[in-house]
């Protein structure tokens, strides 16, 4: 047994023990108000009926209408854990009462994360689920970075901390309600949560038994800092680009690269093979809606190379891929009239800890390496060693969005890349998978087919020890009905169309390797 393993072992019976010995059968849900865990305090343990979950605050994004009302009754668990001082981690546990499939699953976060996301807990309820989620530590809105300023122990709950805290209070509350362990817990989260997930795999191996990590801000250092450099081009001499005119840089690079792929569907497929120059654009006399101007062109070039460290010439992070601007000017994206919070955060308030910090002062070759010292060990999921992990029998299924205008998707096949690299071991490919979701967004939407179960697709592979070779993937209209459906494929393969049948139907492709 390796010593993370052990290590999770001990933590384990140190929070179960004493619930376990005065609930050595399932316990009813309003005697886990009583459960004896350790930091931890339970404010709430009710019973809550089916259709009859009222949430105390109203999520930031919208929601279906019937995203609560469909849920089953459910035993919900409130509560916060203090490991240390200064540190305050509200989590939630909601147990079905009835039809439970013995599986406990965890969500992740958005952004800074500081509230519970409550609607992603009610998705895996619904199927039967054990939920479990938390704040990270502190409370306030996903752009805000402003709890970590003077509080270093926040830092290191948002970091890691507050997962694995969730995790082992969970699996302890399973164990006083229900009378047994679940027999699977999962991850399931995106963006931060994917980087939650990541660092659960590379220091908590053997929390989860299957994690599904999408977009993952995983070098959460380094794609802040890409952000912040491309804002010093952006908004400068002009360089910002219009909302209106990004349909039509977007319209350019479709008819550039969409039909690369052998089907034109406005969507490209594998943008590694788009070589689009937004300098085919450049307004030759004066500026118009349909050309760029030179600190435009500027911008969207600064966009989609690499970040580049000019005194070392290394490659530090990428950039964004072609077909992605029509979303550049959304909440997540890069063309906005001022620098993203998210990006500019963790420089403010956690590494230069300065309020107001100007983001215009921020140099690549001075700065980069003081940022890395001070923060990275804590909030970067970069390891590439995940044979702890794999070696317990975990199952790592990420996935992203090719027009992702947030996290740059090579970032996830670079990361998939180095651990390949790292453990030099064909038989990754039976506990990693990677899928590249092609005109999908952040996490979500976008032109392709982007809805898909990774959470039931992580399932099945868990329960049949087959690794996923594709994941149909949907498209739905305004009215919700489907217009499209499309394979997601492993990478590095992608989706190839036969060449007869509808290309707007998932059975007309097959995954293969790209050989062009």
């Amino acid at each position: 047994m390796r010593i993370a393993s052990i290590r999770y072992a001990v933590a384990l019976v140190a929070a179960v023990l004493a619930p376990v010995a005065s609930h050595a059968t399932a316990g009813t849900c309003e005697s886990l108000a009583s459960l004896d865990l350790k930091d931890t305090k339970i404010s709430a343990a009710e019973v809550v009926p089916a259709g009859g979950y009222k949430p105390t605050k109203e999520f930031f994004m919208p929601l279906p209408p019937n995203t609560y009302s469909a849920l089953p009754a459910f035993c919900r668990v409130a509560g916060s854990i203090s490991p240390v001082p200064d540190s305050h981690i509200a989590f939630e546990v909601w147990l079905p009462l009835e039809a439970w499939n013995g599986k406990l699953v965890a969500v992740g976060n958005g952004g800074y994360s500081g509230e519970i996301w409550f609607p992603f807990m009610a998705r895996p309820l619904a199927g039967g689920y054990a939920a479990a989620g938390t704040d990270t530590g502190h409370q306030g809105s996903a752009m805000d970075a402003s709890f970590a300023l003077k509080h270093p122990e926040r830092v290191v709950d948002f970091g890691s901390r507050a997962v694995h805290e969730l995790t082992l209070k969970s699996k302890a509350i399973v164990v006083a309600f229900y009378g047994s362990p679940p027999r699977r817990a999962y991850w399931n989260g995106c963006s931060t949560g994917g980087r939650q997930g990541l660092m659960e795999a590379q220091r908590y191996p053997a929390d989860f038994d299957g994690i599904v990590a999408g977009a993952p801000a995983n070098y959460m250092t380094r794609l802040s800092a890409k952000y912040v450099v491309a804002a010093q081009t952006i908004h400068k001499d002009g360089g910002l680009i219009p909302p209106e005119k990004l349909p039509m840089l977007h319209r350019a690079v479709l008819d550039a690269c969409d039909v690369i792929d052998g089907v034109k569907d406005g969507v490209i497929e594998n943008p590694l093979r788009c070589a689009f120059d937004p300098a085919s654009l450049k307004c030759t006399d004066v500026d118009g809606p349909n050309c760029l101007t030179a600190p435009q062109v500027a911008s969207a070039q600064a966009l989609y190379a690499p970040m580049i460290n000019s005194l070392t010439q290394v490659n530090l992070f990428p950039g964004l891929s072609p077909g992605s601007e029509g979303l550049w000017s959304t909440g997540v994206g890069p063309m906005v009239p001022a620098p993203m919070p998210l990006a500019t955060g963790i420089f403010e308030y956690i590494v230069f800890r300065k309020k107001g910090w100007d983001w215009k002062t921020f140099d690549i070759v001075r700065d980069m390496t003081k940022v890395e010292v001070e923060v990275g060990s804590t909030l970067d999921a970069i390891d590439p060693d995940l044979s702890a992990f794999f070696d317990r029998g975990g199952k790592l299924l990420q996935y992203h969005g090719w027009a992702d205008p947030g996290i740059p998707p090579l970032n996830s096949i670079g990361y998939y890349e180095s651990v390949r690299a790292a453990l030099d071991d064909p038989s990754v490919d039976r506990s990693y998978r990677l899928f590249m979701v092609p005109g999908m967004g952040h996490c979500a939407g976008g032109e392709g087919p982007s809805q898909f179960d990774a959470l039931g697709a992580l399932d099945v592979w868990m329960e049949t020890g087959k690794p996923p070779e594709s994941i149909v993937a949907t498209r739905a209209n305004k009215d919700g009905t489907v217009d499209r459906t499309r394979p997601l494929c492993p990478y590095p393969k992608v989706a190839i169309y036969r060449g007869d049948g509808s290309s707007d139907a998932a059975a007309n492709f097959t995954c293969a390797l790209d050989a062009h």
